[in-house]
């Protein structure tokens, strides 16, 4: 099956009618995205999101009635939630560290690039955070919390391997640049992560980077 077949689905939530025509027009022209559903506000969306279920979520972070934030943490409550990038116009916006926290996989800059919001639409749809591990560590060394939490006895399932490559996941590096220092393939690499992300109870490397950085390990 072609990815044709069957396009990603997307719900674009912004309370500004302008702005979602624009990505409208953008996700629709591409073969393999359409837009199944619009919101104006967190309320709406949830309403939407819940009934048409999106695979990708484009949400403002801030709106009236209820805010990307509260829609957003609501959203992530659901069995089978689908992956929420945050829209913010700030680079570095301490409610979009609050997103990412609770389970956001991302943000984006409202005035990315229109070829870097597609790639983000179809990386995140792709099990990947939607932006980079490292712009993730920027984000939270800025808005870290003071007292880092106990460590979870899950962090004791990892081989001392995994440790290590969870070290340089922890500080941003990519797959690549991983495998390059520890004298490994990418595949393999890509394994270990898969096993850190098992074993932690993490959905993607957006949550590694929380997760080190809110027990002290980055």
């Amino acid at each position: 099956m072609t990815a044709h077949d069957t396009p990603i689905r997307v719900a674009l939530v912004d309370d500004q009618a302008l702005f979602r025509a624009g990505i409208r027009m953008l996700v629709d022209s591409q073969p393999d995205l359409e837009v199944v559903a619009e919101a104006s506000d967190g309320r709406e969306a949830i309403d939407v999101v819940r009934a048409t279920r999106p695979d990708v979520v484009l949400m403002d972070i801030r709106m009236p009635v209820l805010d990307g934030l509260a829609a957003t943490a609501e959203l992530l409550q659901d069995p089978q939630p689908p992956r929420i990038v945050m829209l913010t116009t700030f680079d570095l916006d301490e409610a979009a560290a609050r997103a990412i926290r609770q389970g956001a996989s991302g943000f984006l800059l409202k005035d990315a690039d229109p070829e870097f919001l597609l790639a983000a639409i179809r990386t995140v749809h792709a099990g990947s955070a939607v932006i980079a591990a490292s712009a993730t560590r920027d984000l939270f060394a800025h808005f870290a919390d003071a007292a880092p939490r106990p460590v979870p006895a899950t962090y004791g399932d990892l081989t001392e391997r995994e440790r290590e490559i969870f070290a340089l996941a922890a500080r941003g590096l990519s797959n690549a640049e991983i495998a390059a220092r520890e004298y490994l393939s990418e595949a393999t690499v890509k394994t270990h992560i898969s096993r850190i992300l098992g074993k932690l109870g993490l959905r993607d490397r957006v949550q590694l980077v929380v997760f080190a950085f809110e027990h002290g390990l980055a």
